[in-house]
């Protein structure tokens, strides 16, 4: 009875388990259709309910850190990617799970600063996809962390007093508004986003007052705004014009869905009336109900839109491209702006400042994880220069994006969902700190290689405008302080009896202490005619290849410190007179002195010197220094003093 009695309760446990894996299973099939319609907070809800029973697979898995990764919360979404690498679960397998969560979990990595765990992520990453251009980037700057390190210093950063607890993102300059978009719904008149569970944005001002201080916001444009995402504004210079980013809509005000059940999002044009009020809002020709065209910024004539997008053509999952607009208004070409800038990744919310450098949102550059902001040159050509991370605090193991900076300033706005504000995305100031950098260095014999005293120092800008003089110590010792960071500069050092010298240098972008030591070179002592320059200057040894008779390179070296005399003194005149050893026969030795005699005459009249100041003969074996004459065993150190290049001063 009692086995009976057994048989009958393993058996109920058994079915029991058997329907709760069955109503698990039902649950996942509605959170992935949640998923399927980008419904991810709603999605989120049920997948973790099902988790926290115990039931996890690997599809479900992968979801449920995607939903948190396309949100922007990335610790959250670095749980869920652990659990699929590290954890225990019916269909686990490594090699099934993808080549991209690879990279999306060293992302998120990087959001709880597991920076050696995110290295060892891409490390793998790198060998699933070697022509993946973030693989590419990631093996070329093995030191980037260090790159971003040396610029931590560079800015002040501090979150807006406007920020809420719902998104605020994209803030931009209209006169004296700060012009910014945000979820908040001040009006209760805009539904609710699935993807992140909060209203759809709008575009909102708030006055800049003298002190600094932030208006009470309100919506700005109140008479364009629609039932759906309005955001990431950006105005012509005279702020007649604005463009703006907005979810694919239908003439009712709702969204437009394409066949995946997603609202695309397109930029619209709106232009200012004579009432002040904003009206004819038209979509661009470059828009699709196929793909995503977002985030506008123009260049500081107005000729290009910059704007991100997924259409075809991309090299990631979204790139920046550009349209020339045309001064009748209408639109040329897109163009991608090329694999500098884009990735295999995400590239997103440009912004092009006064001074032509473009600013970009990328996951796909090596950063410190999240969305990082970049910068590069738009060159006159319109090519794009070198890309660099613009570091902490600017960026930060989360989402950082969406910037606007002054030139002039050097202040400005950039988005970020990093913790500590107000929560969801907020919108933070920052200015540059004010940057000096001090100059030392000692300035010594070149010689002897002692300190020089009292040798005076003279630091002047880019334009020749003098900036410091200084007077070096007992030790040869100066010290120049604030030279502003980036500035280009020239330092001069003389003293009497030593030819002056100037250095050209950049200072880095950092605070710090720049060192340039410089030596001095003792003038000319007093000249007589028939003194020979090659001793006078005591020169190093002019070489001549074997057999041959053109100056060498480093031979030059020494002829140019003889043509720098001669120029020095107008009206001297010398003989260049090059002998030979014993070695070879006479005759030969002869002619090939004569040869490399003429030659040191040309290359020295090359370098501007009169021909009339100058002549020169080869006078072979016959003016031996020493005993070392044909048939007399010499050593090698012996037959070298003989092989001399000799510059007689002839007239002063």
């Amino acid at each position: 009875m009692k086995k009976q009695l057994l048989k009958i309760s393993l058996f109920g446990l058994l079915l029991l388990a058997g329907v709760n894996t069955q109503a698990q299973r039902v649950a996942e099939k509605k959170a992935d259709k949640e998923y399927n319609t980008l419904a991810y907070i709603d999605a989120i809800k049920i997948y973790e309910r099902i988790a926290a029973k115990g039931y996890t697979n690997a599809d479900m898995l992968k979801k449920l850190a995607d939903a948190y990764y396309f949100n922007g919360k990335l610790p959250e979404a670095n749980k869920w990617y652990q659990e699929l690498f590290d954890g225990s679960y019916e269909d686990k397998g490594k090699e099934s799970i993808g080549s991209e969560y690879y990279y999306r979990y060293s992302q998120t990595l990087k959001s709880v600063e597991n920076y050696d765990k995110s290295k060892q992520m891409m490390e793998q990453f790198v060998k699933l996809e070697a022509n993946d251009s973030r693989a590419q980037l990631f093996e070329a700057n093995k030191d980037f962390l260090q790159k971003i390190e040396d610029k931590k210093e560079l800015y002040d950063i501090k979150p807006l007093s406007i920020n809420t607890e719902f998104s605020d993102y994209g803030a931009t300059i209209l006169g004296k508004d700060l012009i910014f978009t945000s979820a908040r719904n001040l009006d209760d008149n805009k539904s609710v986003h699935e993807w992140t569970n909060e209203s759809f944005t709008t575009l909102y001002s708030s006055e800049i007052t003298q002190d600094g201080t932030f208006s009470e916001p309100k919506e700005f444009a109140k008479e364009i705004n629609s039932k759906v995402n309005d955001a990431t504004a950006v105005f012509t210079k005279d702020g007649q014009t604005m463009y703006f980013t907005r979810n694919n809509s239908k003439q009712s005000g709702k969204r437009k869905n394409n066949k995946d059940k997603s609202s695309l999002l397109k930029i619209y044009k709106a232009t200012k009336g004579e009432d002040g009020l904003w009206g004819q809002v038209l979509e661009l020709p470059i828009n699709s109900d196929y793909f995503n065209t977002a985030h506008p910024s123009l260049t500081p004539d107005g000729k290009w839109l910059y704007f991100s997008s997924d259409r075809k053509g991309s090299l990631g999952q979204s790139d920046i491209f550009r349209v020339p607009i045309y001064p009748n208004g209408d639109y040329g070409t897109v163009e991608n702006i090329g694999n500098k800038v884009n990735t295999s990744g995400r590239e997103t919310f440009p912004f092009i400042s006064d001074d032509n450098f473009l600013f970009f949102a990328s996951d796909g550059h090596p950063g410190i994880g999240g969305l990082d902001m970049y910068v590069a040159k738009i060159n006159v050509d319109g090519g794009i220069g070198q890309v660099a991370n613009m570091g902490t605090p600017i960026n930060s193991p989360f989402d950082d994006f969406a910037l606007y900076i002054d030139s002039k300033s050097h202040k400005g706005f950039v988005s970020s969902n990093r913790p500590g504000a107000s929560g969801g995305d907020d919108i933070y100031f920052f200015k540059e700190k004010p940057c000096k950098q001090a100059l030392e260095g000692i300035v010594y014999d070149k010689q002897t290689k002692e300190p020089l005293v009292n040798a005076r120092v003279i630091i002047s800008d880019a334009l020749y405008t003098q900036t410091d003089t200084i007077m070096t110590d007992a030790k040869g010792y100066y010290l120049s302080e604030y030279l502003d960071c980036g500035g280009k500069y020239r330092i001069k050092a003389e003293k009497q009896e030593y030819n002056t010298v100037e250095v050209v240098f950049v200072v880095e972008r950092k605070q710090g202490i720049k060192r340039v030591d410089i030596g001095l070179e003792k003038t000319l002592e007093p000249v007589t005619v028939n003194d020979d320059l090659f001793k006078k200057l005591k020169l190093n040894p002019i070489y001549f290849d074997f057999d041959k008779s053109n100056i060498r390179p480093d031979a030059a070296r020494e002829l140019i410190k003889v043509v720098e005399v001669l120029r020095e003194y107008p009206t001297m005149k010398i003989d260049v007179r090059s002998h030979t050893d014993s070695r070879g026969n006479d005759a030969y030795n002869l002619k090939l002195s004569d040869r490399r005699a003429k030659s040191t005459v040309e290359w020295m009249i090359n370098q501007g010197i009169d021909r009339s100041r100058i002549t020169g003969q080869g006078y072979g074996e016959t003016q031996l220094q020493n005993k070392c004459s044909n048939g007399v065993p010499c050593t090698i150190e012996e037959h070298q003093l003989n092989r001399r290049s000799e510059f007689i001063i002839m007239e002063l």
